[in-house]
């Protein structure tokens, strides 16, 4: 294998980084607000929208496998996995703004709609995504320089998180002058144009620098049974599937949580006290004197609050990711993992237990849970790559895609399960979209979203990680004994 210069620069770190942040923009965009757009933008039945999410996920998660083994076996004189980047950049950008379009249609025409563009963005998704994963597992060999390339993409992961949770619902009501319809699609189109730049600056700034050795041959079967035998993969497959049902559910969720169980006379004293409207007459006035008289903050007291409650998370969560690298360098990704997510688990817990004016506390919650869950965020990728060297260890065949697309095979069942289960949820428990006051039983069922079911599931995540083989002393072997074979 190809191991040459396992040093990145602060360029081809960035560089690499800016693929996520674009993936992101739309990637968290589904995360958040899909429900939210189909039931009460688009006007979609709930338990329609629940199968939408649900299959076109599966949908996605299956089409990931197939586009690991193309992936695996693409050649060009680029590498085999940033020509993919580059192919994909203008489709995807092209299908999320359909995909959160609103044509006219009737109500079979819509669900129809939906449908097709959502599964046509996830099937886009995927054949962008998975070669760009994978291509942060062949960048360098070092795990010093993943830990830190991890944090690098990662703070862009939370840049992007920031944008979308914090200023897309202001954005879509400014750039719609308050049609939410047309504010979905003006803003995801920036979304768009900004994404496809960031992916051809990931494509010219990064190198692949490990490949498969020309011997190497393997053919598909073999890849999965070297899977099959892997248990750290297998770990790892089953902690990313509850991972992300656990951040589709509760990341869905949070906007209904803000919109109909907290008390918005208690949110609007909140942000009274904190100076957060004073801060936003200052930025109106200041645009004003600049030319933009038009500019005006949105009213609705729960998309303050909501964009705030996420800002503060998503920052608190980059504070936490510059404490990742050096206490996974210090005691093993494993160790630190099963810590915080048992922590961030502790925290979700405790939404439960709020009162609807408790705005401050609800508040100081998600700052605590931002930087714990922040810690962990760089290191399950970080844990996935170690998983493809284990494999490479252990069978002295490399194939990174496979193991990737397996991975993300897990990320799209997760979003799946998560999202279908959020719209599912808000079905089963009596919701009905845009109603001022919803039955007591809808508003139970989303409290119960943002803290029980998710807090129990990153606690089963915590245990599972106890059976995960590649501790700190595996992690130094299986690093040493792939230089010295590469090296030969």
């Amino acid at each position: 294998m190809n191991n040459s210069s396992q040093k990145l620069s602060v360029l081809e770190k960035i560089g690499y980084s800016l693929g996520d942040f674009a993936a992101n923009l739309i990637f968290q965009t589904l995360m958040t607000f899909l429900a939210f757009f189909y039931t009460d933008i688009y006007k979609i039945p709930a338990g329609t929208a629940s199968a939408i999410i649900f299959f076109g996920g599966f949908f996605g998660a299956f089409f990931n496998i197939i586009m690991g083994v193309i992936a695996d076996r693409t050649r060009t004189r680029w590498g085999k996995f940033r020509p993919w980047v580059l192919w994909t950049s203008l489709p995807f950008g092209i299908m999320a703004i359909l995909a959160f379009s609103t044509p006219d249609f009737g109500t079979n025409g819509k669900v129809i709609y939906a449908l097709i563009t959502y599964f046509l963005l996830i099937l886009i998704y995927s054949a962008n995504n998975l070669p760009y994963t994978a291509l942060g597992g062949v960048l360098t060999g070092d795990m010093n320089e993943r830990n830190s390339l991890s944090s690098y993409r990662f703070v862009a992961v939370m840049c992007a998180q920031f944008i979308v949770q914090s200023l897309l619902l202001p954005l879509a009501l400014i750039t719609g002058q308050g049609d939410k319809a047309a504010g979905f699609k003006n803003t995801i189109m920036i979304f768009a144009i900004v994404g496809v730049i960031c992916f051809l600056i990931t494509f010219f700034t990064t190198k692949e620098r490990i490949t498969p050795k020309k011997e190497q041959e393997s053919t598909v079967k073999q890849d999965f049974i070297d899977l099959s035998k892997n248990r750290p993969w297998i770990i790892m497959l089953l902690v990313t599937i509850l991972v992300f049902i656990t951040l589709s559910l509760k990341g869905g969720m949070y906007v209904f949580y803000f919109k109909y169980y907290l008390d918005p006379v208690a949110q609007a004293d909140f942000l009274n006290d904190i100076g957060f409207n004073n801060f936003i007459s200052y930025i109106i006035n200041a645009l004003k004197e600049i030319g933009f008289g038009g500019f005006q903050w949105p009213k609705d007291v729960s998309t303050s609050a909501f964009s705030l409650f996420n800002a503060g998370g998503i920052l608190f969560m980059i504070i936490g990711i510059f404490f990742s690298k050096s206490l996974a360098n210090t005691f093993g990704k494993r160790n630190i993992y099963i810590l915080f997510v048992f922590l961030s688990a502790l925290t979700l817990l405790m939404f439960n237990f709020y009162s609807p004016s408790s705005i401050s506390i609800v508040f100081i919650t998600q700052l605590v849970h931002g930087f714990f869950y922040g810690i962990t965020i760089p290191l399950l990728w970080t844990m996935i790559a170690d998983v493809a060297d284990y494999s490479e260890w252990k069978n002295n065949r490399r194939a990174t895609a496979v193991i990737f697309s397996a991975m993300i095979f897990g990320i799209k069942v997760g979003l799946s399960i998560g999202g279908a289960l959020g719209a599912a949820f808000l079905s089963k428990y009596g919701y009905i979209a845009e109603a001022i006051n919803q039955v007591p039983t809808a508003i139970e069922g989303i409290k119960l979203s943002v803290s029980i079911y998710p807090g129990l599931i990153f606690i089963i995540c915590a245990v599972l990680l106890f059976f995960y083989l590649i501790d700190k002393k595996t992690e130094i072997q299986i690093e040493s004994d792939l230089k010295e074979r590469r090296k030969n």
